[in-house]
């Protein structure tokens, strides 16, 4: 919370970007006299509406928040759906009983405890009741996506994993969802742009075995370098806890490392794996687990299809996947 003396009052469009009764329940949860003075759509999301709001009391305390909506099915345009990001994890929406507000709840009540910044939950309305979908209220983050210069990877990449052991660490793991493949291997169709198509023949294949052994823990399960928040080269903040369960710590790993091939090539990939062994101290990391990332992209949908010029840095990580499976 800030002082301020005084914000202007958003615009009637920007008002209109969420509806009067939507406003209404925001400033009820801030109490009487409260006003929303800023509205301003945020970047990303594929099953969430996010936008970032000002809220000021006659005190003249500004609240800093953040509205998430539960966006209905079919809602996002498939533009708005980052490449990396497209596959059935973009599909969910408020009418999918695995991806609810409750979920996302209770990650943010046992994160209560988690010495790493995450948002704090202010109000919900999980059934829709007042507002015009099911959505929270949570405190909004200092920082921004990061996009850190050649020279300030291996920092990133260190931060990155360390935030790790502080989820991981968190007790109540039992009380969250258990961790289920987005991709359920039901449909077993290589990308519409892979160049080696039995590539994906073989991963279905060792997919679809028994899955290693491990000890369930609270994971994020979307941990992506987009769910990070930083300022001037710090880690801010974690958001979007929306898809976090208990299982495998292995899953986190596999899905930042995923995220990374494509943004920086696997050889970035591999640093974050290391970057996780030095600060846990020693971690044995099985594969199994970043070919269920990979596969978790498909299957593909019309106007959801993987950005091309990704397939081969994707087909790169999935070779030596593959490989290291098939010793």
């Amino acid at each position: 919370m800030d002082l301020v003396t005084h914000t202007p009052a958003p615009t009637a469009p920007a008002r209109a970007q969420l509806g009067p009764t939507t406003l209404r329940w925001v400033e009820g949860c801030l109490g009487k006299g409260a006003e929303v003075r800023m509205i301003r759509p945020l970047a990303g999301g594929t099953a969430h509406a996010n936008h970032a709001l000002l809220v000021e009391t006659p005190s003249g305390t500004a609240h800093r928040l953040v509205l998430r909506r539960w966006t209905p099915r079919d809602a996002v345009p498939a533009e708005a759906v980052p490449a990396s990001e497209r596959g059935p994890t973009a599909r969910r929406c408020y009418g999918d009983t695995e991806f609810s507000p409750e979920r996302e709840i209770a990650a943010l009540a046992l994160l209560a405890g988690c010495p790493i910044p995450t948002p704090s939950l202010v109000a919900a309305d999980p059934s829709g009741a007042y507002c015009d979908v099911p959505a929270l209220l949570i405190t909004r983050l200092v920082g921004h996506p990061p996009r850190p210069a050649p020279d300030d990877l291996p920092e990133y990449l260190i931060q990155l994993a360390a935030a790790l052991l502080a989820v991981h660490a968190l007790n109540g793991a039992s009380t969250m969802p258990p961790y289920v493949p987005y991709n359920r291997l039901d449909v077993r169709v290589p990308p519409r742009h892979a160049l080696r198509p039995g590539l994906w023949d073989r991963a279905f294949e060792l997919a679809s075995g028994p899955p290693p052994c491990a000890p369930a823990r609270f994971i994020h399960r979307d941990y992506h370098a987009d769910n990070t928040l930083w300022s001037y080269g710090k880690l801010t903040g974690v958001v979007d806890w929306s898809d976090a369960s208990s299982g495998p710590i292995a899953v986190d790993i596999a899905r930042m490392r995923c995220g990374l091939v494509v943004r920086y090539g696997p050889r970035v990939a591999e640093r974050f794996l290391a970057a996780f062994d030095q600060v846990s101290g020693g971690y044995e990391h099985d594969p199994y687990w970043d070919l269920r990332c990979v596969l978790d992209l498909l299957p593909e949908e019309e106007g959801r299809v993987l950005d091309e010029a990704k397939v081969p840095l994707l087909e790169d990580h999935l070779a030596g996947l593959v490989a290291a499976l098939s010793a």
